[in-house]
């Protein structure tokens, strides 16, 4: 056991040097940030308001079993993800992964589908920050507050990566506060503690609650839980920039998930037995009715919705400034690689990709000032083509780490090696795979349920699968690229 022991960290600490030289990156992330990012990756407006739709629509019941299903399915990612994060802990994540153990198409196509996805993120954080700020602001134009919030994203972002993991850090804790206040909050008005009368299971029973609205109700849940978790692939574009991966990663992975779920399965068995599934207000997505505005309304705390409403911009601005650092980070891989013009792949004196960062950052712009002309049918349909990226990246994560697997065994390697372990592999990718492919497939079920097929409702949800086919397919035929065999995939750092 010691002799493997020995192994394992001799080995990690050759990944770390080595990684530290080819790519000029500073390694400057510690655990405790690696946490925070993808906790603030995922804690956030489907938290804070989406969980009210959720269990307007499927009843208590219905929305814990969607989001504890989608959170197990998770768990298999993010552990797999781990697994070949602390062995080869690279910027460049599933991107590179697919490269080296399935096909150099797969991780083009993967690569610029999740530097596209951020992309556009941003443009929505910039369109979610103004509506936020006329809560407070109601006749202030909203391209100031929009310019505002970029600017200070892009310094964020353009100063160190250590100022990055710090902003995250603390903006993460304000949301991770938040949520345990309204766990203990709302238990105590359970019971209660807190005064007034005992609130009990009594809303557990109403109408046809616990679950509601039956199988393809909760179908759609399927999906909003889907986009909730999405931002703890986080932790694998950062292990390029972490300080010894081989530990921080498995320590991040653990600790990420079983708080996430906690968070989410807690936040709506509180919210389910406070607010009752009927209540209407569930079904918005103004700040001022949101599940955790009404709780701490009832439970008496004055200003309830202007603290919500600093607590979500808070979550809005984390997920723009996260998404500028995942987006940035995985463009500069891709010229590293080959895969994007050459000077995207500059870094500045402090490690940032400073030329990766500002195309992203003119993409992020011209996407939201897009939505502020016109209709915003542009803006629109950007949004849409991105909303099934973050769902492909996690089918790829599954492809990759069954194959990392396989062909680590394949070629004679002892499992010893690697700093961590995924758990009850191979289900673990294959059961992330199938119900990662079934929440895809069943994006927009109903556009081809009724007498007439909803064409452009099939258009509009599901335009990111052939946007991504296009990728790969494209490169797969122009550069003659073909599936690596087993025990020819590059398993070196």
């Amino acid at each position: 056991m010691k002799t493997a022991e020995v192994r394992k960290d001799k080995f990690s600490k050759g990944t770390i040097s080595s990684e530290k030289e080819n790519t000029g990156l500073k390694r400057s992330l510690k655990s405790r940030h690696l946490t925070m990012i993808s906790l603030g990756g995922t804690i956030g407006t489907g938290l804070f308001l989406a969980s009210g739709g959720a269990i307007h629509s499927a009843g208590p019941g219905g929305a814990i079993l969607s989001y504890l299903v989608i959170g197990i399915m998770v768990y298999f990612l993010m552990t797999g993800l781990a697994e070949m994060g602390a062995y080869m802990p690279v910027a460049g994540s599933f991107s590179t992964y697919a490269t080296k153990f399935v096909d150099p198409s797969l991780g083009f196509a993967l690569g610029w589908n999740y530097w596209y996805n951020w992309a556009i993120t941003i443009a929505a954080e910039l369109s979610a920050v103004t509506m936020i700020m006329k809560f407070w602001f109601p006749h202030t134009p909203s391209i100031i507050w929009s310019a505002v919030f970029l600017v200070i994203m892009f310094l964020l972002n353009y100063l160190s990566v250590k100022g990055f993991g710090e902003t995250e850090y603390w903006f993460a804790l304000i949301k991770v506060v938040t949520v345990i206040i309204f766990i203990i909050i709302g238990i105590l008005m359970i019971f209660g503690i807190l005064g007034g009368q005992v609130i009990g299971f009594k809303n557990f029973t109403v109408g046809d609650a616990p679950f509601h609205g039956g199988f393809m109700t909760m179908l759609g849940i399927f999906m909003a839980a889907g986009f909730s978790f999405q931002g703890t692939e986080l932790l694998g574009v950062a292990a390029g920039e972490t300080d010894n991966p081989s530990k921080a990663i498995p320590r991040a992975v653990k600790s990420v998930f079983w708080r996430i779920l906690l968070f989410y399965i807690l936040a709506i068995f509180v919210i389910g037995l406070i607010i009752p599934y009927t209540n209407e207000n569930l079904a918005s997505s103004d700040v001022t009715v949101s599940p955790f505005t009404i709780v701490f309304q009832k439970a008496g705390i004055a200003f309830a919705a202007s603290v919500m409403n600093a607590v979500i911009l808070t979550a809005v601005l984390s997920a723009g400034n996260s998404g500028m650092y995942a987006s940035t980070r995985m463009l500069w891989n891709l010229a590293r690689e080959g895969k994007a013009p050459k000077f995207l792949g500059k870094l500045n004196k402090r490690g940032v990709p400073v030329n990766a960062l500002i195309i992203t950052s003119l993409v992020g712009t011209l996407a939201f000032l897009a939505s502020l002309f016109g209709d915003g049918t542009v803006y629109v349909w950007l949004l849409n083509a991105s909303g099934m990226s973050g769902f492909i990246a996690w089918l790829g994560i599954a492809i990759c780490h069954y194959r990392f697997r396989r062909a680590f065994v394949a070629q004679g390697k002892d499992l010893n090696l690697l700093p961590y372990k995924a758990k009850l592999f191979p289900f673990g990718p294959i059961f992330a795979f199938v119900v990662c492919g079934f929440v895809v497939l069943g994006q927009n079920y109903s556009a081809f349920l009724g007498d007439h097929i909803d064409w452009n409702g099939i258009l509009v949800s599901y335009i990111g699968l052939p946007l991504f086919l296009i990728l790969w397919l494209g490169y797969k035929f122009t550069k003659k690229t073909k599936l690596i065999p087993l025990k020819d995939c590059d398993l070196s750092n």
